[in-house]
């Protein structure tokens, strides 16, 4: 099954008077990449969150959003440092004292000394909303996996038709190879004797074995060979279960390397251009494998 890394999901849920809303968005990405965005009450379960996601997702970029609306999760407290305002007015009527100053201290000029007050935000996650987040992850990263099998289907189509378009490629190569080697055959003994002529004597055996290690050197039939076996083997791979992008890239490398070597060996235009076009549709088959998880 073709999944792409790519997919949207969200769920939301109520709890008394707060509102939960939980986004999940996943993107490419060579590996997994977890990036948790939950409110400061929540990070205290990021780790079991992030266990949870790892048992979805296998490969991507996943972006967690969690949104909380209400007044219930979060309750701010002020604190009075009691010992630094012992300090702040001593240490002003140290200053009055020395330099005589009888102006009184007023609230207005303490209420606007640093770090004399304190905000504490008191968390107040119970343990049946963190069972509800939870579920709501789950049906959110359900939710995910379900656009991301539904662009999967799409990614596997283009990737058939496209595998379709260099099985042609590599049949027409095939049908055109002995072709192609009768002629370079011929090509060679027009030389030969256009050079020679008759003016030395060569051993016909001899003759016969240097155009044969000449016209070796353009034999592709070995790298056909291995090019359809990599086409079978990513058809297979393509109808295989659980993450399957990596093994697919490493068989369009394979790919790659065999086109590149008939492309070095072609000493026909006709295999030359179907060359180009192998090229540019393993390139396009490249290009959606690293959507796939």
């Amino acid at each position: 099954m073709v999944l792409s890394m790519t997919g949207y999901g969200s769920d939301t849920f109520h709890y008394e008077e707060t509102s939960v809303t939980v986004e999940i968005k996943t993107v490419n990405s060579r590996f997994l990449d977890f990036i948790p965005k939950l409110p400061r009450p929540l990070h205290h379960i990021e780790i079991d969150v992030k266990k949870m996601i790892q048992t979805y997702f296998h490969r991507g970029r996943v972006e967690l959003f969690v949104t909380i609306e209400g007044k219930m999760l979060e309750q701010k407290k002020i604190q009075l440092n009691l010992e630094l305002l012992e300090q702040y007015i001593s240490s002003i009527k140290q200053v009055q004292t020395k330099y005589e100053i009888d102006e009184p201290i007023t609230l207005q000029s303490i209420l606007s000394l640093e770090d004399l007050f304190i905000v504490d935000e008191v968390s107040n996650i119970e343990n049946d909303l963190q069972s509800q987040l939870f579920a709501s992850i789950r049906r959110a990263a359900e939710r995910v996996i379900s656009s991301r099998k539904r662009e999967g289907a799409f990614l596997r189509e283009d990737m058939k038709a496209r595998l379709q378009t260099v099985e042609n490629m590599v049949k027409l190569i095939e049908e055109t190879k002995e072709d192609v080697h009768r002629s370079y055959y011929e090509r060679i003994m027009e030389r030969v004797e256009r050079f020679v002529g008759g003016k030395i004597t060569l051993d016909e055996t001899a003759l016969l074995q240097e155009i044969a290690l000449l016209a070796e050197k353009g034999d592709i039939e070995e790298e056909i060979i291995r090019l359809n076996s990599h086409l079978r083997h990513f058809n297979h791979v393509l109808e295989q279960q659980g993450p399957i992008g990596r093994k697919l890239d490493f068989i369009i490398q394979e790919m790659h390397r065999e086109v590149n070597t008939i492309g070095a060996k072609a000493v026909d235009s006709t295999i030359s251009e179907s060359v180009v076009t192998l090229k540019s549709e393993i390139e396009k088959l490249k290009e959606q494998v690293q959507n796939v998880e």
